[in-house]
């Protein structure tokens, strides 16, 4: 893979931005990478693990100069970000997110973009519940989806080198509206987290079931929620801040559905119980078949025996 930009600066290294580094170093996609984080402790372990070229606490001195820009902070932390750099910019400079909402993040940072630069904002949807430098690991985007939400007036050109970058990184690229996104991303994404923080929550504060029986026997389907629950909780609160109106829609969608299946049980009603979970597990069947996820048993996860 041939060089596409000279100077990439990763603002936030945490799981996207380690992964970014790790496979723009891998694909060759930059002659040098400036890693950019506020916390000396996390930009030292940055280097340490021989993310970037250069390290820096200053988010205006990595974007000094650089091509492209990428900033994969809380969505909470982008206007401070953009109103940093924003003097620092070269002209022609993309500067792209990562963030899972989208309008908010528009709001946040275009007032702050020069006029001879092109902002881009963006989202990968590739993840774990890791976070941190050490959460980062190459592959992370291969099959994944990167959805751009461009502004009135993008560059065609700077929009088509950006798509090539991540489709460079084996991603699939779709561009929609923001307030489409922010829409899309509430019901498959912002939800089901939002669902594992309560679930998880109510197992914790139900006084008769103890802590060592939730371990114990966390083999079912309990396991599946504590893995969202355990997602960085500042990227969390600041999407449930910033994607409010579309998540409080799903919310409520959710909340009518989960009452008609509450009467549907109180009163026996077997078949409309049946006719949902027959329904939906024809979503899980597509999700496998659309390459988003394996149908190995258990999800594929090793077990004790197939260790030894």
């Amino acid at each position: 893979m041939s060089v596409q930009f000279d100077r990439i600066a990763l603002i936030g290294i945490g799981l996207i931005g380690s992964s970014l580094a790790y496979d723009i170093r891998r694909l060759g996609l930059a002659k040098e990478i400036v890693v950019a984080t506020r916390s000396a402790d996390t930009l030292k372990r940055a280097e340490e693990l021989g993310l970037g070229d250069r390290y820096t606490t200053s988010s205006a001195e990595a974007a000094r100069d650089a091509d492209l820009i990428i900033v994969s902070v809380p969505v909470g932390a982008s206007e401070g970000v953009a109103r940093e750099i924003a003097g620092s910019l070269k002209p022609g400079a993309i500067v792209t997110d990562v963030g899972s909402t989208k309008a908010s993040v528009i709001a946040q940072m275009q007032p702050h973009m020069p006029d001879n630069v092109h902002f881009i904002p963006g989202h990968p949807l590739a993840g774990t519940e890791k976070s941190g430098p050490d959460a980062g690991f190459p592959g992370l985007f291969e099959g994944r989806w990167c959805i751009f939400t461009p502004v009135a007036g993008t560059d065609e050109t700077a929009l088509k080198r950006l798509r090539g970058f991540w489709e460079a990184l084996g991603s699939k690229v779709d561009e929609m509206d923001a307030e489409h996104h922010d829409k899309v991303l509430a019901i498959v994404s912002h939800l089901p987290h939002i669902i594992a923080y309560n679930i998880v929550g109510t197992a914790d504060d139900l006084e008769t079931v103890t802590e060592s029986e939730v371990i114990k026997y966390s083999a079912s389907g309990f396991r599946d929620f504590t893995r969202l629950a355990a997602s960085d909780p500042t990227m969390w609160r600041d999407v449930c801040l910033h994607n409010r109106d579309a998540i409080l829609e799903m919310l409520a969608r959710f909340s009518e559905d989960l009452a008609y299946l509450q009467r549907a049980i109180r009163w026996g009603e077997g078949d409309k119980i049946f006719e949902l979970f027959t329904r939906t597990r024809a979503i899980r069947r597509s999700i496998v078949q659309a390459g988003q996820d394996v149908d190995a048993p258990d999800f594929g996860r090793p077990h004790a025996l197939e260790k030894k």
